[in-house]
């Protein structure tokens, strides 16, 4: 059923989704078919105060306002109509962070973003406390460091959320969250679907001497799975949002959620033994697994989809930045020839020659690391090449030791999942940079963690989409169908996008490549320590 997208927003019939990214916020309407028919963003960017990475209230309500005035002129521009009533709303940003409020509903301290790492002494205590690994950038790590170092503001919170938490509670009035987005804030029971009531009790023990006004559970937004209702735009919100005055208050909003929920849903990736992989500046692997891991492991945040069921997420801090310098060097050298530079046709004919290279690389290696990297234990990077005399040093094989660098990091942490806690997958979609050429990093990634991957030509959408889809999901789920089936049925309709499988020869040559990775961290770690 085609529809038209003029009559779709003077309905009232279109559902709009945004999501705060770290350097962009994006909103996009889609119609009743889930298909996106308009777009607007502001791009914003965070500032070090104080020692501590923040966005300024001021900057997140200009900015929430800044990216609707865009869509707004987006929509009169193509299809000459204003925005006054929609049938549901999504609000999605980054997750973790802190962000603390008194009973005045003011924050007490800037917004912490996820980026902090000064929680290191809570996060260690918490982890040994819960048996469970609690990572830097989680609010109950933030909440503890506070009370670690006496904040006097500590006293007075009245209620703790997320980025995503705080702009949902000012629009609608509800103290709500996610459970995708309330699983980076504090542990959440698979039974339940809510905060694990063993970790509540035992961090009240743990801050009791201290002897806040407070419980834990009192200061925490409640939890809600995706479907369930998460209030309605008040007036004021309607106001906050378009400035112009045009959208009425009163539509529904669905939970609100983290960027990770709202990924895993854009890339269909919520039913359990399925994942995705997100490789660009940065990478990250979700997957949803069938039952807890047998123990915790320092390098796996386990966090859940927006309809609870858990997920096993590898989180690497490089990816594609040491490549991309790599194809810059390339370019530089065909200026040089004074031949015509196509960055695309650069990329092309440099990534599909990686292919022809040995699948171990020929014994080169290469550590892409711009900025640390927890999972192989280093606090800072080094980009470094390595190589010795006996290495076979062809085009081929350069490149493809630098595609094989950018996904290392990913497959040491999935090799836990996989092959210690022989966890089963069926599917795992890939989106981000990496993917840009057809084929290519598809099938480094499909070796590097031995499983078939699927890009889809969706997946560029993003999390915006992904919040608009649970948006969706909260008005137009007649048939009560779980997430997973209202996305495989009315969303993407069976395409699971284009497969690839890797050959075993192919992933023998990416445990090789892996190995001599392993072998030489010896020579990052003293790149690190020689202070450059």
């Amino acid at each position: 059923m085609n529809s038209d997208p003029k009559s779709t927003i003077e309905a009232g019939k279109a559902i709009l989704g945004i999501e705060f990214g770290s350097t962009r916020i994006k909103a996009v309407l889609i119609d009743e078919n889930n298909n996106p028919i308009a777009q607007g963003s502001h791009e914003w960017e965070n500032q070090l105060v104080d020692g501590l990475w923040t966005y300024s209230t001021e900057a997140i309500w200009f900015g929430l306002q800044d990216c609707y005035r865009d869509l707004r002129a987006n929509v009169l521009a193509q299809y000459g109509v204003e925005i006054e009533n929609l049938a549901a709303i999504g609000i999605s940003a980054m997750m973790h962070g802190y962000m603390a409020f008194d009973k005045k509903q003011e924050i007490l301290v800037p917004f912490r973003t996820w980026r902090n790492t000064n929680t290191g002494r809570a996060a260690a205590e918490l982890s040994e406390l819960f048996v469970y690994n609690i990572p830097l950038r989680w609010s109950i790590s933030h909440l503890y460091q506070a009370i670690l170092d006496d904040e006097p503001h500590v006293k007075d919170i009245d209620f703790l959320t997320t980025l995503a938490g705080y702009i949902h509670w000012q629009l609608t009035g509800e103290k709500v969250l996610g459970i995708g987005d309330a699983s980076g804030m504090l542990p959440i029971d698979p039974e339940t679907k809510n905060y694990s009531a063993s970790m509540v009790e035992k961090f009240d023990n743990l801050i009791a001497p201290k002897g806040y006004p407070w419980k834990l559970q009192d200061i925490l937004p409640e939890v809600l799975v995706a479907g369930k209702k998460a209030g309605v735009l008040s007036e004021e919100g309607a106001n906050r949002l378009d400035i112009s005055g045009h959208l009425k208050g009163g539509i529904p909003l669905c939970p609100p959620e983290g960027d990770a929920g709202t990924g895993m849903t854009a890339t269909n990736a919520v039913k359990q033994r399925t994942g995705n992989v997100s490789a660009g500046t940065s990478s990250f692997s979700m997957i949803v697994i069938e039952k807890d891991l047998s123990k915790p492991y320092e390098v796996i945040d386990m966090v859940t989809t927006p309809d609870g069921s858990l997920v096993a997420m590898v989180h690497c801090n490089n990816c594609t930045s040491d490549l991309n310098a790599w194809v810059g060097l390339f370019r530089e050298y065909t200026e040089l020839l004074g031949l015509p530079v196509d960055m695309n046709e650069i990329y092309g004919k440099l990534y599909n020659n990686a292919l022809k290279g040995d699948t171990d690389c020929g014994g080169l290696v290469s550590y892409n690391y711009f900025s640390g990297e927890p999972v192989t234990g280093l606090d800072e990077g080094r980009p470094l090449f390595v190589r010795s005399v006996g290495d076979k040093f062809n085009l081929a094989n350069f490149m493809r030791a630098h595609l094989n660098a950018s996904v290392a990091v990913l497959k040491i942490g999935n090799d836990i999942l996989f092959n210690d806690e022989k966890i089963k997958v069926d599917r795992i979609t890939g989106h981000g940079g990496l993917f840009k050429t057809k084929g290519v990093g598809q099938r480094i990634l499909a070796a590097a963690i031995n499983s078939p991957i699927s890009v889809m030509e969706t997946a560029g959408e993003g999390g915006a989409w992904g919040v608009a889809l649970l948006a969706s999901y909260l008005v137009n789920n007649v048939d009560e169908r779980s997430l997973a089936d209202f996305l495989d049925v009315e969303v993407f309709a069976g395409n699971t996008g284009v497969e690839i499988a890797p050959t075993k020869e192919e992933v023998e040559g990416f445990n090789a490549y892996i190995e001599n990775y392993k072998q030489c961290l010896g020579i990052e770690k003293a790149a690190v320590e020689f202070k450059k």
